[in-house]
């Protein structure tokens, strides 16, 4: 049974169930999808290979110096005064209270009097700050981070993978994870080419998009099956395009919203939290592309089927015939 008519236009009203919009042939496209995505990846992937990772102190060690000003302390005034001592590498946040400031040296500088120095230069500022301890992070220390952040993230898909295929069907396991791969892979390829910093918030925010794209693939997965055992006599293609477009008005203004979220906290976060926001950014916007033209899409063209949806009952007869 087709959905169009003989001039192309989408039915929109399908056994009692009304579409907001003309139905959207999503799944027509799913190709040039898969093609973009393709390109995307490969670029990302040959970056990251080529260009690598630019680490942060949680990875590579450093010095962190935890220092207490007498008076709401100003970011930028501290940054500058580091900048203007040739100290070009490090990241200012707060810890606690406004008074309260941590700073994060790179290995590179081996000074084993950095705390007297750095003391000196935050007295032209506050003569009363003081320093509350000088802790030195090892490279062993990073590369345990390292490892525990790798873990974490397989850890998550694998959890993802078992609890999409006993909720809905391996075959739509086997698409979310490949749409949340696909979210991840852009999102490193991103800061590979942009050489931004990688530390503990970025990973923070990767495992953050794992569950943005994730949620998003579910809302589809969701829908899918329900219409699934809703409309008879129609093709699973056209019970897949009836989905996306009942829920891409939830889609886009999530997305949407999310994101106007996210550029408030890329604009005025600062750098504490600068990695953490750009990610978010870019993985959510892959996230929402990837959950309409990549999750779903991969996972008909595997073979799901509408058999595959629904809940076979048992007849008496098949009562009968037990044992």
């Amino acid at each position: 049974m087709s959905l169009l008519t003989e001039n192309n236009e989408p039915i929109k009203e399908i056994q009692g169930i009304k579409l907001r919009y003309g139905l959207m042939n999503f799944m027509k496209y799913r190709i040039w999808g898969y093609l973009v995505s393709l390109v995307f990846v490969v670029i990302s992937i040959f970056f990251v290979v080529t260009k690598g990772f630019n680490w942060g102190l949680d990875f590579t060690g450093g010095t962190v110096i935890d220092l207490t000003f007498s008076q709401p302390a100003n970011l930028d005034e501290i940054r500058a005064t580091l900048n203007n001592n040739n100290i070009t590498s490090a990241t200012v946040q707060t810890s606690g209270s406004v008074r309260d400031i941590m700073i994060r040296l790179p290995a590179s500088i081996n000074d084993p009097n950095i705390g007297t120095t750095i003391k000196n230069m935050m007295t032209t500022l506050d003569p009363e700050t003081t320093v509350n301890s000088i802790d030195f992070v090892g490279p062993n220390v990073g590369e345990e981070l390292t490892q525990s952040a790798i873990y974490a993230t397989l850890a998550t898909l694998g959890m993802l993978l078992i609890y999409i295929g006993s909720r809905f069907e391996w075959r739509l396991a086997l698409g979310a994870i490949v749409s949340l791969a696909h979210d991840v892979i852009v999102t490193l390829g991103f800061f590979a080419f942009l050489q931004i910093e990688v530390d503990l918030t970025f990973v923070a925010a990767i495992l953050s998009v794992v569950g943005y794209s994730l949620n998003d693939s579910i809302v589809v997965f969701d829908r899918v099956r329900e219409n699934l055992r809703k409309i008879r006599r129609i093709e699973v293609f056209d019970i897949i395009n009836i989905s996306l477009t009942q829920t891409l008005s939830r889609t886009l203004m999530t997305s949407i919203t999310t994101i106007f979220v996210v550029v408030a906290l890329l604009v005025f976060g600062g750098p504490s939290i600068h990695s953490f926001s750009l990610a978010l950014l870019i993985g959510i916007g892959f996230g929402t592309y990837s959950s309409i033209f990549v999750a779903i899409a991969f996972a008909y063209d595997v073979g799901l089927k509408r058999e595959h949806m629904i809940v076979q009952k048992n007849t008496d007869e098949d009562i009968d015939d037990l044992p």
